[in-house]
């Protein structure tokens, strides 16, 4: 009798909007270490920060439809027919009610990339010449749902180096950029750093702010996941206005991080995240929210 298979393998598929390439050798030929074993380029997420956005990101969202349809937004909120509550709204609406706020932000993403290729480039050169390997540690969940490696990232320094390195010195890319003001702490549990490294990256993000560095010079940034919660706002007011159905995923779905302080252990709900200091904020998602509240010790702001 022949064996029937009625199921499908668990597992996710590696950088879903990338291009996951095999890694090329000076030839342009595939590596291959062996006959089981190809090498590959996977997309990685620096744990822990979050630069902002170059473009767009939300799927079926255009560039001019995100600038045609956000100067609409605060006037929707004003208009009852809205998601968003009205102690939200008041904290977004200077940051949209300003000029070109969308354009401000994409150019920010641009300039935060230029400042991680120049980090890297500088702390990767070896001082004899040659590059180093890069360090990867993955966090507690390894992918995330686009596929990218979730990780701290940091240059592979040899033995002897290390010995005569402290632990600033030996700081990871996502802490430099964090340090250097070009993006917001982004910590979700459970993904979150170490006893010794949470309050090195806490003080870090605090001074970036507090001396104005990076993207903290404009008071009035657009936080990248204040973007990408906004970009989902457009959507479902194009669908209102154009009387689409909207389904209550998309409705309830434009925010769904529950935000804790990390100073006082309070929780807030995933609207009232900005009542946080940006360096305090921890994010939990819904399904995590009754573990962490164990975990960590907190309690429902009221």
């Amino acid at each position: 009798m022949a064996l029937s298979v009625f199921w499908q393998p668990a597992g996710i598929n590696l950088d879903q909007l990338g291009t996951s390439q095999p890694s090329r050798d000076e030839d342009g030929n595939a590596k291959i270490s062996d006959g089981d074993t190809p090498k590959v380029e996977v997309s990685i997420r620096m744990l822990s920060m979050d630069t902002p956005e170059k473009s767009v990101t939300a799927r079926g969202l255009s560039k001019e439809e995100m600038l045609t349809f956000t100067p609409r937004l605060p006037n929707w909120f004003d208009s009852g027919l809205s998601p968003v509550p009205a102690p939200l709204a008041e904290h977004l609406r200077p940051l949209l009610e300003r000029s070109t706020p969308i354009e401000n932000h994409w150019e920010q993403g641009a300039q935060a990339t230029e400042v991680l290729r120049k980090a890297m480039s500088e702390r990767l050169t070896k001082p004899g010449g040659g590059e180093r390997a890069l360090f990867l540690r993955a966090a507690d969940e390894r992918f995330d749902r686009y596929g990218r490696l979730l990780a701290y990232v940091a240059p592979s320094y040899e033995w002897e180096e290390r010995r005569n390195m402290t632990r600033y010195d030996r700081r990871t890319f996502n802490f430099q950029m964090v340090e250097l003001g070009w993006a917001p702490t982004l910590i979700i549990y459970p993904s979150i750093p170490g006893e010794l490294d949470l309050p090195m990256l806490q003080s870090a993000a605090r001074t970036a702010i507090e001396e104005q560095r990076g993207l903290w010079a404009d008071e009035l940034s657009i936080l990248a996941y204040e973007y990408r919660m906004l970009e989902k706002l457009v959507l479902i007011l194009q669908k209102q206005e154009s009387s689409e159905e909207i389904k209550i995923p998309q409705w309830n779905g434009w925010i769904t991080r529950y935000c804790a302080d990390i100073e006082t252990g309070l929780l807030y709900k995933p609207t009232e995240y900005f009542r946080v200091a940006p360096w305090n904020r921890i994010f939990i998602w819904r399904d995590d929210v009754r573990e962490a509240v164990s975990t960590l010790n907190i309690r429902p702001a009221q």
